[in-house]
C-alpha cells in the first residue's frame, strides 16, 4: 500500500507541473491587469517547439529554451493587439487559442508518432533524495518540477515583498496613478504578458519532454483552461497556485487508479473537466467580485494619460 500512496504522489506532481508553471504565467500576467485566455495555445505551441527541436537537435534543452522562445513569441502577439491595439483581451485570447493549436497541429503533424532521442530525466538531489519515503517523492523528480518550484517562491517574492511587485500590482489595480508615480504601465504589462507566454511555453515543453514523451495534435488536452480557472482558484497568488496545480495533478492521476476498478472511462476522462467548472461556479458564488482578490482593472485597456 505504502509503495502504491507513493507512486502516485510523485506522478502526481509530475502531472502537476505544467498546470504550476502555466498559472504562474497567468498570475503575473493577470496582476498587471492583461487577461490572456491563449494559454492553451500557447502550451501546445510550447509542446510541439520542444519536441520538433528536441527531435531535430538531440538536445531537451534546446528543446525548452525553443519552447520558451515560441511561448514568448505567441505571448507578443496578444500583448500587441490588446496592449498596444487596445483590442478586446477576450477575443484575442481566444484567437491566439485557436491560433496555437492549428499552428501547432500543422506543424507538428510530421512528428507524429516519432521516438524522442534524448528526454529529460529524472535528477535525484544529492543527500535529499536518500530521505525516507520524502525524497523519493519530492527530491527525485525531473529538472522542470524543481524549475517550477523555484520560479513559484520568486514570483511571490517579487510580488509581495518588492519594489517591482508593487509596480506590477499597481498597474493592474490603477494604472492610471502608477502612472502618475512615474512607473511604465505600457511596459510593466508587456513584460508580464512575455513572461506569462514563457512559462507557458515550458509548461508545453513539460508535457512533451517529460509528461508524454510524445508529440500528439491534443497533447495539451484543455490544461490551459484549467490554468485560467486555477489562477482564479489560487486568488492570483504564487503560493496557492501550488496546492491547485498539484490538485488536479492528482485529478489527472486518479483516472488511471480509478479505471481497473470499474469505473467508467468516459466519468474518468471528465473528473478534470468537472473539477474546473466546480472551481468557476464556487468564484462565481462570491457576491463581492473584490473578496476574490482580482486585479481591479483586469481586463480593461488602458490609455496614457487616462483618468
Amino acid at each position: 500500500m505504502q509503495s502504491i500512496i507513493i507512486s502516485t504522489l510523485i506522478r502526481t506532481l509530475v502531472a502537476g507541473t505544467p498546470l504550476l508553471l502555466g498559472t504562474l504565467g497567468e498570475i503575473v500576467t493577470e496582476r498587471s491587469g492583461v487577461l490572456n485566455l491563449g494559454v492553451e495555445g500557447m502550451m501546445a505551441v510550447g509542446a510541439m517547439t520542444a519536441f520538433t527541436v528536441t527531435l531535430t537537435t538531440g538536445s531537451p534543452w534546446l528543446g525548452l529554451l525553443a519552447a520558451v522562445f515560441a511561448g514568448t513569441l505567441a505571448a507578443g502577439i496578444h500583448a500587441f493587439v490588446s496592449i498596444t491595439l487596445k483590442a478586446n483581451q477576450v477575443v484575442s485570447g481566444l484567437a491566439l487559442t485557436m491560433l496555437g493549436l492549428g499552428v501547432s497541429g500543422l506543424f507538428g503533424k510530421p512528428f507524429i508518432g516519432r521516438p524522442l532521442p534524448s528526454k529529460l530525466t529524472t535528477v535525484a538531489l544529492p543527500g535529499l533524495a536518500h530521505i525516507p519515503v520524502v525524497g523519493r517523492i519530492f527530491f527525485a523528480q525531473d529538472p522542470l518540477f524543481y524549475i517550477a518550484v523555484i520560479i513559484g517562491i520568486l514570483l511571490w517574492v517579487l510580488l509581495t515583498r518588492t519594489r517591482w511587485g508593487i509596480e506590477i500590482r499597481s498597474v493592474g489595480e490603477n494604472p492610471a496613478a502608477a502612472e502618475v508615480q512615474g512607473v511604465g504601465v505600457v511596459r510593466i504589462r508587456y513584460l508580464c504578458v512575455l513572461l506569462g507566454g514563457a512559462l507557458a511555453g515550458m509548461a508545453g515543453a513539460h508535457l512533451s519532454l517529460v509528461y508524454s514523451k510524445s508529440w500528439t495534435e491534443g497533447l495539451t488536452g484543455g490544461r490551459g483552461w484549467i490554468v485560467i480557472a486555477l489562477t482564479i482558484f489560487a486568488l492570483w497568488n504564487p503560493l496557492r497556485a501550488f496546492l491547485g496545480a498539484f490538485l488536479f495533478g492528482c485529478i489527472f492521476v486518479l483516472q488511471y487508479l480509478l479505471q481497473p476498478i470499474g469505473v467508467p472511462p468516459n466519468l474518468l476522462a471528465m473528473m478534470p473537466y468537472l473539477a474546473t467548472l466546480a472551481v468557476l461556479l464556487a468564484g462565481g458564488l462570491r457576491r463581492d467580485r473584490r473578496r476574490l482578490l482580482a486585479p481591479a482593472k483586469l481586463g480593461e485597456p488602458y490609455t496614457k494619460g487616462e483618468r
